[in-house]
């Protein structure tokens, strides 16, 4: 069982529990005359980061549907962030921890581009140890939500990583055949929609599932009467909520259904029922959607006509992504690595950054580049890279032959579990020991000859 401080796949909804009440929010608006304020985005992992503005201020933050409030997680002494009308309040989410305390602040100022709210309520949690960044290989202070699907009508168009914010005073719905319009349910400032699932052996099940683009899973199931947890599973770490781990088990079902969209063999999980301690009621819900079957489509949240639009894009039929290898990867820390620059007549190359940015030249000859320092996170018990002897801390030093400095932490994911059957080589460093292990990709859903 995978036990580890941050890995890549992440669970950001949180219920906020034991805060003080306030008043209502001025909200979010866009400059008198314009229709919509087109923003571009970054997808890591299946979760959309914006660029946001806090009290002047430029952070990045997770687009997150399934979160009430923004929360500010990773503030570091670099970061200088003014907030103001500070009170002290618990906070309690997903996962099977203890709450936590964290500051509540009042009137500050966000802005993404042209959208502004000068009345924004935030949470700031101080505990350095929730921090998603090293696991994302990228930098990021916050997550927001509601605020944003409240305000506007949210196109996203997860294919070329674009999103509209459009005034629903203005908006007008296109006639296309290729796209669909699902009744959309607002309850507790959380999104639902309404679909069917189908399992080995038994009818299309109807299910109600909360509509997540902070969580870069795919499907997410509650076990019930009705709804069964297939044969084929195994144990998996899910993620990390506000309140601690998330585990449960690791399946794929046949399909899963959006309108007359249908997604085969859909990657799914069911987590424990005490990871939900924090949600006392769970209602009709029956699970959740994340950013693995959201980045599928180009969507339009419409939380104030209850409309949810869906039109598929070029990932409709990507595979979907399991961790054959059962390596986690995270970053930690900076490390040196020296790279010849002299080609083979002596002369010296041009002084490129194509990696690191701090950069030492030693006689013309040698670059010494300050990059980031990949480690193993996690290793899933009984996994190929566990089996082959690959441990939790080895720094990561290249891939199939592949250094892996010279590439985002997404990627040197994907060269880990490319294809089922692939031979793996990984070289590593383990207490000044560089170790070579090989293994082989495997699929644990596959039938047996």
């Amino acid at each position: 069982m995978l036990r580890k401080l941050n890995r890549i796949l992440v669970y950001f909804t949180f219920l906020l529990m034991s805060f003080p009440l306030v008043g209502i929010a001025q909200g979010f608006d866009l400059p008198e005359g314009q229709k919509y304020q087109k923003v571009r985005f970054e997808l890591i992992n299946n979760l959309i980061i914006i660029p946001m503005e806090v009290n002047g201020t430029e952070l990045s933050f997770i687009l997150d549907s399934g979160v009430s409030k923004p929360i500010l997680f990773n503030l570091s002494d670099q970061d200088s962030v003014q907030i103001k009308d500070v009170s002290e309040i618990t906070i309690r989410g997903l996962g099977d921890g203890e709450p936590i305390k964290a500051l509540s602040s009042k009137g500050n100022t966000f802005a993404l581009k042209n959208v502004q709210n000068r009345d924004q309520l935030l949470y700031v949690v101080l505990d350095k140890d929730l921090n998603f960044s090293p696991s994302l290989g990228i930098t990021v202070h916050g997550i927001i939500g509601y605020d944003l699907f409240r305000d506007f009508v949210v196109d996203i168009n997860y294919a070329s990583k674009v999103i509209k914010f459009h005034d629903p005073a203005s908006y007008v719905y296109k006639k296309d055949k290729r796209s669909e319009t699902l009744p959309l349910s607002v309850a507790a400032k959380k999104a639902y929609v309404d679909g069917s699932i189908f399992l080995k052996d038994a009818e299309d099940l109807p299910v109600r599932l909360l509509l997540d683009t902070g969580s870069s899973d795919a499907v997410w199931l509650f076990e019930n009467d009705e709804i069964g947890i297939p044969d084929k599973n195994y144990d998996d770490f899910l993620g990390k909520g506000l309140s601690g781990d998330i585990f449960g088990k690791r399946t794929k079902i046949n399909s899963i259904k959006l309108g007359s969209f249908s997604l085969k063999d859909a990657k799914a999980a069911f987590p424990e029922r005490k990871s939900f301690g924090a949600i006392r009621y769970l209602g009709d819900r029956n699970g959740s959607i994340g950013g693995e079957v959201l980045k599928r489509f180009n969507i339009v949240f419409d939380y104030t006509n209850n409309k949810f639009t869906l039109r598929k894009n070029k990932n409709f039929k990507m595979p979907f992504h399991y961790n054959m290898s059962g390596i986690e990867l995270q970053h930690d820390g900076v490390r040196y690595v020296s790279e010849s620059i002299a080609n083979s007549n002596g002369v010296v190359q041009s002084n490129k950054k194509s990696f690191g940015d701090v950069q030492i030249l030693l006689e013309n000859r040698t670059r010494l580049s300050l990059v980031p320092e990949i480690v193993v996170s996690g290793i899933r018990a009984g996994s190929p890279a566990e089996i082959a002897g690959l441990k939790e801390g080895d720094v990561v030093l290249s891939v199939n032959g592949k250094s892996v400095h010279r590439y985002k932490l997404q990627e040197i994911l994907q060269m880990l579990n490319e294809k089922e059957g692939k031979r793996i080589r990984v070289r590593i460093a383990r207490q000044d020991k560089d170790l070579l292990y090989t293994f082989v990709l495997k699929d644990l859903f596959k039938e047996k000859p």
